[in-house]
């Protein structure tokens, strides 16, 4: 691989993981500073930041790692590319939980209108982080790569598909546990879509209450939906590119893996923007954060001193 190559993926890398890290802190401090925004939805959307705040802080940081090639244990490497894994499947499972939650709103907006109650909410978050875990973990328990090492202080090449199954990563991580929640939650979208352009269309909601409730339904979900579209877009060439690998055994070339890889990471930098442009209430408390630390400069800035 050239050296050129090789500073310009750094370089993007870094980027991505820094926009990753700065633009979810945001959305974080965007959501628990604003009432408004603590319901259902916009805490799986914390959920979501926080997937994608560590793959800026975490998973940036341990691809290097494994780009370079660095020397270690063999299941040293192995817990290094389950912990990537992992961030991705909590990624996954957050959406899915918003998809959830959002059809049940426009289902029976009675019964699940509003902030909903906080101990349902909280089990739910964990259920999808500890399910992420295990699904992500699976190879460490054994669905991996022989480890050909010939003793416990033998070191490899640490880089991904020399300690990842390919029949993991193809057969079970994308068909089952990526592709499948994709699908599900774009029937989800379409259900949600139909119901809400029903209940306008046959004027269920004569109220001027019951019409602005779904109007706003709507908007909302059009902006989570581009948010799972883009999550599609920037994570199935990635793996489309390791079904090609699985089945032609034949590497593609590194600027075309390095490409897949910047794709899916710039996915959790592209989000929070996302959100400030299609989210009015997200949009509106990035806003008040900004002037806020504006003014906070402005304030703490001592002043100079007059020698006139």
């Amino acid at each position: 691989m050239a050296d050129v190559e090789k500073v310009i993926y750094t370089f993007l890398e870094v980027s991505i993981a820094i926009g990753c890290c700065f633009g979810n802190l945001l959305v974080f401090w965007a959501v628990w500073s604003r009432r408004a925004l603590q319901q259902t939805t916009f805490c799986f959307v914390v959920s979501l930041a926080v997937a994608d705040f560590l793959v800026g802080a975490v998973a940036v940081p341990l691809a290097l790692v494994v780009d370079i090639g660095v020397e270690t244990s063999f299941h040293s490497c192995l817990f290094i590319s389950c912990v990537i894994i992992v961030l991705t499947q909590a990624s996954v499972h957050s959406l899915l939980a918003i998809a959830v939650d959002r059809s049940l709103r426009v289902y029976n907006p009675l019964r699940f209108r509003g902030e909903g109650k906080k101990q349902h909410l909280w089990a739910a978050i964990t259920v999808c982080w500890i399910s992420a875990s295990i699904l992500g973990l699976i190879p460490l328990f054994g669905w991996h790569k022989v480890d050909l090492t010939t003793n416990t202080n033998s070191t490899i090449k640490c880089q991904f598909v020399t300690v990842i199954s390919m029949s993991y990563m193809v057969n079970f991580n994308f068909v089952a546990c990526i592709l499948t929640p994709i699908v599900i939650m774009f029937a989800l979208y379409i259900f949600i879509f139909y119901t809400i352009s029903k209940q306008l269309r046959n004027g269920v909601g004569k109220a001027a209450e019951s019409r602005s409730f779904y109007r706003k339904e709507r908007k909302l979900a059009c902006s989570l939906a581009l948010i799972l579209v883009l999550f599609a877009v920037c994570w199935l060439p990635l793996h489309i590119m390791n079904t090609a690998y699985s089945i032609t055994n034949q590497p593609l070339p590194h600027v075309v893996i390095h490409i897949g890889v910047l794709l899916s990471h710039a996915n959790s930098a592209v989000n929070p923007i996302v959100y400030a442009f299609k989210i009015p209430k997200i949009k509106a408390a990035y806003k008040a954060i900004l002037i806020k630390l504006m003014c906070f400069r402005t304030v703490g800035r001592p002043e100079q001193p007059d020698f006139g």
